[in-house]
């Protein structure tokens, strides 16, 4: 039995019956892995849920019971199987076959013939069925064609009112991309990080238009997080857009910040380098487990000003009423404009949490608002495409907060550069003005 395919589809049940994100599942599966074999099982996994709907469909041409209806281990096994027949060129037919059925043999007993003759038949009957036609059932087309659920893209034809901008967006999204390293500045600078990773063996090219931004091409075996590069802060791996989310704050020495949702602490770091470690950033997330990662990431790479609090920041912390030069809310969102590192966000379901999100959003905001010292400025961002969560948002903001100005507001997209699709509002504190935005306040 191939242990990378092994690897790959315990990493693929991971994400299917547990939930687990991509990126944990891939962490895990690959430890016992040769680390000529790694990039395989990230192309199998990543690959499989990126065209999921897509392999479904074609799976559903050959079979009675719905996808959906099947055991988990042979939802997992037929997607791994008609996966590299469709994409992966330098599999060959018979080879994606007799591994898939292998693994039947021990995963899924008594349903390797079924798993077989499937795979089997597709290959003899590979053209048959389809998309649907496009001018008939245009999202439907789309849908399946980039596997994203269908709710997404009809929300995108109506908010962009360009399908061919849409088709665009989705086939961005469908991108693997490169590694992103946000150079570690107390530690090190672009040049002195750019030769580090060359005599290490990494292949390291700068951004056109940030020198604090550099992309790894991962292709190789070796692995930047067990760099002893990456153990002493010279770097950290960070999407250009939550850089560029960070770097809107414009956070100066000497400051006082307040990081409102912060973990796992990419961007409080980023404006602590930013700050030469000069000043006072406190940094607030709900989560108690997730309060360790910041900690552990200024511990790392040298930073000493960051302060961490366990706190819900949909109410306020009293004492820290007008305190901030600078406030960011990098709110929890929908997370849709992640798909091409969190593949499994495409079929996020509308339901009652995504329905109620943007009054979570909302509520933070207004909470965050207060922090803010006249003249200062508060930056709202998220890492989705939603005019719901976003644009939306600022707006009922403003309108119960006529002490707030907007400066600037823009949506980062994936087709636009290397970069996820990231909204970010820059607001700014009028000396004088009300704050009629609903304020709760922390115990």
């Amino acid at each position: 039995m191939d242990n990378a395919r092994k690897a790959a589809y315990f990493a693929l049940r991971d994400v299917e019956e547990n939930k687990a994100y991509s990126g944990f599942a891939v962490q895990k599966a690959v430890r016992k892995i040769p680390p000529e074999r790694t990039a395989f099982v990230r192309e199998l996994v990543y690959g499989t849920i990126r065209e999921q709907l897509l392999l479904d469909n074609i799976i559903g041409r050959f079979i009675k019971t719905p996808v959906g209806k099947l055991p988990v281990s042979d939802r997992v096994l037929l997607r791994m199987g008609v996966y590299q027949h469709v994409s992966l060129n330098s599999v060959p037919d018979y080879a994606a076959v007799s591994e898939t059925v292998e693994l039947a043999k021990r995963y899924s007993r008594g349903r390797e013939k079924f798993i077989n003759g499937v795979l089997r038949q597709y290959i003899r009957e590979k053209d048959r069925g389809g998309l649907p036609p496009r001018e008939r059932d245009e999202a439907g087309y789309l849908s399946l064609k980039y596997s994203f659920a269908r709710w997404i893209v009809e929300m995108w034809i109506n908010e962009f009112r360009d399908v061919s901008e849409v088709e665009k967006l989705l086939a961005a999204l469908n991108r693997r991309p490169r590694l992103c390293l946000r150079v570690g500045s107390l530690r090190t600078d672009t040049e002195g990080l750019l030769g580090s990773l060359d005599k290490a063996g990494f292949s390291v090219e700068a951004d056109e238009n940030r020198r604090d931004i550099l992309f790894l091409d991962g292709s190789g075996s070796n692995k930047p997080l067990d760099s002893e590069l990456y153990r002493k802060g010279f770097f950290s791996v960070q999407d250009k857009a939550s850089v560029i989310a960070a770097a809107s704050v414009g956070a100066k020495p000497g400051e006082t910040i307040v990081d409102v949702c912060a973990a796992p602490g990419g961007k409080a770091m980023a404006m602590a380098e930013a700050m030469g470690n000069n000043g006072r950033i406190i940094a607030l997330d709900i989560h108690e487990h997730r309060i360790g990662l910041i900690e552990a990431e200024a511990l790392r790479l040298g930073v000493d000003i960051v302060e961490t609090r366990r706190h819900d920041s949909r109410n306020m912390i009293p004492e820290l009423e007008n305190m901030a030069d600078r406030v960011l809310v990098d709110t929890p969102c929908s997370g849709l404009g992640t798909a091409r590192r969190k593949p499994e966000v495409k079929y996020k379901e509308f339901d009652e949490s995504m329905e109620t999100l943007p009054r979570t959003q909302l509520d933070i905001l207004n909470a965050s608002a207060g922090y803010v010292k006249p003249g200062g400025t508060l930056v709202y961002s998220t890492c989705t495409i939603a005019k719901r969560e976003n644009g939306d948002v600022i707006d009922a903001f403003l309108c119960g907060n006529d002490g707030f100005e907007k400066a600037d507001m823009f949506q980062l997209l994936p087709t636009e550069g290397e970069t996820d699709g990231f909204f970010i509002c820059r607001l700014l504190r009028k000396d004088q003005g009300h704050c009629l935005g609903e304020r709760r306040y922390a115990d």
